[in-house]
C-alpha cells in the first residue's frame, strides 16, 4: 500500500504521522502510514458501527511480532478533538476514561498510536449497563475445519430467529465467527448475559460432541467454545473493518448469511476490504434498534 507521508488526508485535522515509515507488519512490509490510510479508506462504513461505543485499544507500536499492550485509560494524552467518556469501574473506585470514535480524523490518530485493534463495548456512553449488541463468539480450537464453524454458526443463526432475534455474522479477521443480534437497549447486562448464555446452553446440549460452554480449555477438547462473555459491562468485541494484529493483516468483516459458505474468518486483509466497501454495501448497515426487553423475556421463555 502507498502512503502519502507524514501528512494523513483527514476530514478536518491535519495529523502529522510520527514515524510514518515504521514497519507494523513485518510479513507484509506494512508501516504505520499503511494502516493509517487504511483506516481513513474504511472509515464511512466502520464509523456506524463505533459511534457512542467505549473502546479498548489493542497497540503494537513495535509491530505484531511483539507483544503488544491493551489501553483502556486514555487519561489526558489524546488531543481535547478526540471524544472520550469516563465511566466507573466495576468492583472498584474510579472511572476509566475511554475513546469513543466518531470521525475519520480519531482513527487516524488511533492508527498513529499503533493502535491496530478496535474493541468495543455491546453498549453505548450514554446507556453503558444497557447493551445494544448480543454477542455469541464461535471460539475454535486449533484444526478446527472452517466447514464446521460455517456449520455452527447456521445453528446459531437458527436458534436467534427461533427466539425472535434478528442474527448478523462477522468473520473476526482472526480464528472465528461472531454471531450478533442487535437489541434496543432496554434490557441491562445481567439480562442479556442470561439470555446469551441460554442459547449456548442449549446448543451445546443439542450438539455436545461438537459445541461447548466449558470455560476451561483442558474440558474443552476438540469442541468449538461457544463464548458469551462479552456480554457484560466492560467487555468488549473486535469491531467491525478493524485490523488485526496477526499475519496477513486480516480484518474484522462484517458478512451477508449468503456469504458464509465461501467465508474464512480471516479470509478479508488490508489489501482487500477498500475494494470489497467499493463494490458491496456494508452487510451490517441494515442492523436497527432489535429486540426490545420483552423481546428479550420472550426469548427467554421461548428457551426454556
Amino acid at each position: 500500500m502507498a502512503h502519502d507521508g507524514r501528512q494523513a488526508a483527514t476530514t478536518e485535522h491535519d495529523i502529522e504521522l510520527s514515524n510514518p515509515d515504521k514497519v507494523l507488519y513485518p510479513g507484509e512490509g506494512l508501516t504505520k502510514g499503511d494502516v493509517a490510510e487504511y483506516y481513513r479508506a474504511v472509515a464511512d462504513a466502520m464509523l456506524p458501527h463505533l459511534a457512542g461505543r467505549p473502546l479498548v485499544l489493542h497497540r503494537f507500536p513495535d509491530g505484531v511480532n511483539t507483544k503488544g499492550f491493551v489501553q483502556q485509560d486514555i487519561g489526558d494524552h489524546a488531543p481535547d478533538w478526540v471524544r472520550t467518556a469516563d465511566l466507573p469501574r466495576r468492583g472498584r473506585e474510579g472511572t476509566v476514561r475511554h475513546v469513543v470514535c466518531e470521525d475519520a480524523d480519531t482513527l487516524v490518530y488511533l492508527a498513529n498510536q499503533a493502535a491496530l485493534e478496535l474493541h468495543a463495548w455491546p453498549s453505548r456512553v450514554d446507556r453503558p449497563e444497557h447493551p445494544d449488541r448480543l454477542v455469541v463468539d464461535l471460539d475454535p480450537p486449533e484444526g478446527t475445519d472452517v466447514a464446521t464453524l460455517r456449520t455452527i454458526a447456521r445453528q446459531v443463526r437458527d436458534l436467534y430467529r427461533e427466539v425472535g432475534l434478528e442474527p448478523f455474522v462477522q468473520a473476526t479477521g482472526s480464528r472465528g465467527f461472531h454471531v450478533v443480534a442487535p437489541l434496543d437497549h432496554g434490557a441491562d447486562y445481567e439480562f442479556v448475559r442470561e439470555l446469551a448464555a441460554d442459547l449456548a446452553d442449549q446448543l451445546a446440549a443439542a450438539h455436545p460432541d461438537a459445541l461447548t460452554t466449558a470455560h476451561r480449555k483442558q474440558k474443552r477438547g476438540d469442541r468449538v467454545y461457544l463464548d458469551v462473555d462479552r456480554n457484560a459491562y466492560g467487555q468488549t468485541f473486535v469491531v467491525p473493518y478493524s485490523l488485526r494484529a496477526r499475519p496477513g493483516a486480516p480484518a474484522a468483516a462484517p458478512l451477508d448469511w449468503a456469504e458464509l459458505g465461501r467465508a474464512t474468518p480471516a479470509g478479508h486483509t488490508i489489501h482487500t476490504m477498500a475494494k470489497r466497501l467499493s463494490r458491496k454495501q456494508d452487510p451490517w448497515s441494515s442492523m436497527g434498534a432489535g429486540a426490545s426487553p420483552r423481546d428479550v423475556r420472550a426469548a427467554l421463555d421461548a428457551l426454556r
